[in-house]
């Protein structure tokens, strides 16, 4: 595509914008990544706003000219992104993009903005020489996604008309490899919690108090030790009860899903994988939950040694939730269970940060039998249909407030390292990303 490294140099000032949602400091890029694509949007003859919610605005933006009997589509995607640390592991800066080995590599490449670009970079194609779109679009672009998506919710709810829609389309998901395309049909869902253990009112001394107090460091490591077994069961009474047990079919085309104990020690670097010894790595990954520590802290921290008892611990725990789960039960079962096993004489609070609801999508529909079409005229095969382990919450709350499904349509490759040192994302999957979408539109 002649335009294609148009749209790379545009990309490139999307991505040079660190437009970090979890941390305050980068307030003045978000709004800052909220007026480049405000100004992007309207150049492309688009009506676009920034509209606040309780916390980081959103872009919307709509082209409505196809008419009413025309189909809408709702295209989401996500400006904000993680952290980019450790720092010192990334071959490039994270946020001054560069382009190696036929890839991008730099923060948001593949996680979102590089993914949500190909929409707007298809829509300029289409849009060239010609005064409308062959279908009407409307985009929601939120800042949040990488903190929870917690302010989503009520936005969607309060502007229900607002984002009226046929179908709701998200570029988050990846492909198999670059010949092989897929379309995410169901997600799983996240609860995130914080726990805090205190044992005392102040750090003490541990040679004189050592072996008389409670050590919250301690008592935390046990308290995480009975959340799993060693055959990496989780312990919660009942978490098991609602999963959803796959189809036939199901079983099989996991089967053939490329995504092997190797391959997850090659992608990953870790020395073996593990698992529940009666699930492929596959079904590990998609359509089984999860419960995993995201992060741990207490004491000192600081070079040389300090001999102290500490007057508090917390650690960070998420749970991946599949289909026939619900965000509410799996909360109150897991903070019944910390209860439980909190030993007497420790304080605990139990802060719930995030949740999202796992989702299934009806992959018989014609905005999925569009995309199949779509796909295999650009890649030149058919896709495959994929259960994806990780969380989109606001494809359930499409469904859930819109009454609309979402057609996952990834250009991320496996090994693109979103949320990791390097982030990527393949010059050679965003130009047919642009393409695809192309051809989707057309198809409707």
């Amino acid at each position: 595509m002649k335009q294609n490294n148009r749209y790379v140099k545009e990309l490139f000032e999307l991505l040079s914008i660190p437009s970090i949602s979890a941390q305050t400091k980068h307030k003045k890029d978000m709004k800052k990544a909220c007026d480049w694509l405000v100004n992007k949007l309207e150049s492309n003859k688009f009506k676009a706003s920034i509209l606040p919610t309780g916390g980081h605005s959103v872009v919307y933006a709509e082209h409505l000219k196809a008419g009413s009997n025309k189909p809408t589509l709702l295209i989401y995607g996500h400006y904000d992104v993680q952290d980019p640390e450790p720092l010192d592991e990334w071959t490039s800066k994270p946020f001054k993009p560069e382009i190696r080995s036929g890839n991008i590599y730099a923060r948001g490449s593949t996680d979102d903005k590089g993914q949500l670009y190909t929409w707007i970079a298809a829509i300029d194609e289409l849009l060239k020489n010609k005064s409308k779109l062959p279908v009407n679009v409307k985009f929601l672009i939120e800042g949040e996604e990488e903190v929870g998506s917690k302010n989503l919710d009520e936005f969607v709810n309060q502007n229900k008309s607002l984002l009226e829609a046929d179908i709701c389309i998200v570029s988050d998901t990846h492909c198999i490899s670059e010949k092989q395309s897929a379309i995410t049909y169901g997600l799983r869902g996240i609860v995130y919690f914080e726990i805090i253990v205190k044992t005392l009112e102040k750090d003490v001394h541990s040679g004189i108090y050592g072996g008389n107090v409670l050590n919250p460091i301690n008592v935390l490591s046990v308290m995480i030790s009975k959340l799993k077994n060693d055959q990496h069961k989780i312990l919660i009474p009942e978490f098991y009860e609602n999963v959803r047990i796959l189809s036939t079919s199901e079983r099989k085309q996991l089967k053939t899903m490329p995504f092997t104990e190797n391959e997850v020690v090659e992608e990953t670097g870790a020395k073996v994988c593990v698992g529940e010894q009666s699930y492929s790595p596959q079904a590990r990954k998609s359509a089984r939950p999860t419960l995993d520590a995201n992060g741990i802290w207490g004491g000192y921290q600081e070079e040389g040694i300090k001999t102290i008892i500490p007057s508090c611990a917390g650690a960070k725990i998420s749970m991946r939730l599949v289909p026939n789960q619900t965000a509410d039960e799996i909360s109150a079962k897991f903070e019944k269970y910390i209860n439980k096993i909190t030993p007497r004489g420790v304080e605990i609070e139990v802060n719930k940060l995030a949740d999202g609801e796992p989702i299934i999508m009806d992959r018989d529909s014609k905005y999925f039998r569009a995309a199949e079409k779509a796909y295999k005229s650009v890649f030149g095969t058919n896709p495959q249909y994929c259960l994806e382990g990780g969380s989109i919450p606001v494809t359930a709350t499409f469904k859930t407030t819109l009454g609309k499904d979402t057609v996952l349509m990834g250009y991320g490759l496996p090994d693109d390292g979103a949320h990791g040192p390097n982030e990527k994302m393949s010059l050679s999957m965003f130009g047919k990303g642009i393409r695809t979408n192309i051809e989707f539109i057309n198809n409707l």
